[in-house]
């Protein structure tokens, strides 16, 4: 044991945390502005957007619950 620190496990837990601490939220916030209102109304293509980005956020949460669950690395 002559790290203090394991580089390789610090590299993966930061990784892990900028992608779903701040990417899905972000995912999300996208969705939610894709379902704003322009103009009055919101074409089907934004809609789908904000669908699309919805459904990655909720893909992520199920992906990460069933790691736990399981347990894997």
């Amino acid at each position: 044991m002559d790290q203090l620190v394991d580089g390789e496990a610090l590299t993966k837990v930061l990784v892990l945390s900028l992608v779903f601490g701040a990417g899905v939220p972000a995912v999300f916030a996208l969705g939610v502005r894709a379902l704003a209102p322009v103009d009055g109304t919101t074409s089907v293509l934004r809609r789908s957007a904000a669908y699309l980005c919805f459904a990655v956020c909720a893909a992520a949460v199920v992906v990460g619950v069933a790691k736990l669950v399981i347990g894997s690395d």
